[in-house]
């Protein structure tokens, strides 16, 4: 088949774009075999013919992990059951390189696999530079994924759909919440967050709940007379200044990060100042947070933040319940604090294929699995993972893999009416890491720190931000 090769310029652009984190692990019973029914020995047997010769069988390589390491021999297993012509084999990544820096690589020197593991905030570039195959065709054709309600919309359309088109799907959903240790709350008799949107806390709310939760060395809460904020024994709250916990808070106070219709960079919008203000002043002004530069420099697993009980409500993904359940004193989520309406961020990576791969057909049935209930659900059940697809959404489902002791009394909540109810999906153009870094990044640094205020440093920056969107799309 004809390759076609990348210029150096789009290998250079594409390679400065390139991002993003795997989240690994999960495990779930190995599925039984089907076993095959014997013929009734009354039915007359055909004439003997000519043994036809067995199936080639065809290697389809995919590049980084679609779910965790550890599980891979029992799927590939049942992906070899199903489909006894195709070899699935991984594709070994240097440390030296990122997996996207690779892919590109491969690209570029004609040589690429078969599927890929694409990060959202590159997907639309890998796109518009054509490296990945579209299969909105091969979705309509299929009798499940074809269904309206297969997955969660309009969040799975929102992140796959470039220009009418999908090159691929979403290997589940992640959302920010909060976490807490419950005997924290209960030691201090305050009422912890609920896991009902219905019930979210108002920002005003938040922030009585972290006054009380900060305390200094010496016992005194912030108001107070003689509180120290330069030693503090325990935090009201971590809220990270990285875009996902981020994306939560502007779309809480009713704002877009990008505007769905002009697809423009968004944060000028006066009420998505007023919320990344109102993260910046949790530190700044209220001095119930603890900031990210002191979070970093502290060098702390999250599990020892809340053991320790250093923190008292901790903002991260839902990913964290993997790691966080065991907790000493026990793990209590809730969703977090509204604005003008609840909400939180959607994201998680996409499941490509490869446009230049030799067996598109066999790739695709490879994807296939992978967007299938019984790949997602041990991701689901190990805290890993929120559901992308609505057959993990039933009460039947829900009680096979939301269950304690991994996740805590009530989350389900946050996987039936949090999430999809309220979760939004931030949609990452063309030039979108480009931009970011050169401008957007610099601002929030300011307000982070307390040089400037979001009104003084982001109308400017989102301009020039979108300037450079601009010019990164219009390339040829």
């Amino acid at each position: 088949m004809e390759t076609k090769r990348m210029s150096r310029r789009e290998f250079l652009t594409l390679a400065g774009a390139a991002s993003g984190a795997a989240l690994l692990a999960a495990c779930q019973p190995k599925a039984t075999p089907t076993a095959v029914p014997a013929k009734p020995t009354d039915t007359p047997l055909p004439k003997p013919t000519a043994t036809p010769p067995p199936a080639e069988k065809v290697t389809i390589e995919f590049l980084g992990e679609p779910g965790g390491a550890e599980w891979r021999d029992e799927e590939q297993e049942k992906f070899r059951a199903e489909n006894p012509n195709i070899e699935w084999v991984q594709v070994e990544q240097p440390e030296v390189v990122s997996r996207l820096e690779q892919l590109l690589t491969l690209v570029a020197a004609g040589t690429p696999p078969d599927c890929a593991r694409v990060e959202s905030d590159v997907y639309r570039t890998f796109c518009k530079y054509e490296l990945l195959l579209g299969i909105s065709d091969r979705i309509a054709a299929d009798p499940e994924l074809s269904k309206p309600d297969y997955w969660i919309q309009p969040q799975e359309r929102d992140r796959c759909e470039y220009e009418g088109e999908w090159y691929g799907i979403g290997s589940c959903w992640v959302a920010p919440h909060f976490y807490y240790n419950r005997s924290l709350f209960d030691e201090l008799g305050v009422e912890p967050p609920s896991n009902d949107p219905d019930e979210a806390w108002t920002w005003d709310e938040f922030l009585e709940i972290a006054r009380q939760l900060t305390v200094d060395t010496n016992g005194k809460h912030p108001g107070e007379a003689g509180f120290d904020a330069t030693n503090i024994d325990r935090w009201g709250a971590f809220w990270p200044t990285w875009w996902i916990p981020l994306h939560a808070a502007v779309q809480s106070n009713g704002a877009d990060w990008v505007d769905p219709q002009t697809g423009k960079i968004a944060l000028d919008n006066p009420a998505a100042m007023e919320a990344l203000q109102r993260v910046a002043d949790l530190k700044l002004v209220h001095q119930v947070a603890l900031s990210q530069a002191a979070f970093d420099t502290l060098g702390m697993a999250e599990a020892d933040f809340l053991s320790t009980k250093k923190v008292g409500l901790y903002n991260t993904g839902s990913w964290s319940v993997n790691w966080l359940w065991e907790i000493e004193g026990g793990l209590g989520t809730g969703v977090l604090p509204k604005m003008t309406r609840p909400a939180t961020d959607m994201q998680a990576h996409l499941i490509t294929i490869v446009k230049e791969t030799e067996h598109p057909e066999e790739a695709w049935k490879l994807i296939r699995f992978l967007a299938s209930p019984w790949f997602q659900e041990r991701y689901c059940q190990n805290g890993l993972w929120l559901p992308s697809q609505t057959a993990l959404m039933t009460p039947e489902a829900i009680a096979r893999w939301c269950t304690p002791p991994v996740h805590p009394e009530g989350y389900e909540l946050i996987v039936t009416e949090y999430a999809p109810k309220y979760g939004h999906y931030l949609t990452m153009p063309v030039g979108y890491v480009k931009a970011t870094e050169a401008v957007l990044t610099p601002a929030f640094d300011k307000l982070w720190i307390g040089d400037a205020k979001a009104a003084d440093v982001l109308p400017a920056a989102v301009a020039e931000a979108n300037r450079i969107m601009e010019e990164e799309q219009a390339r040829p």
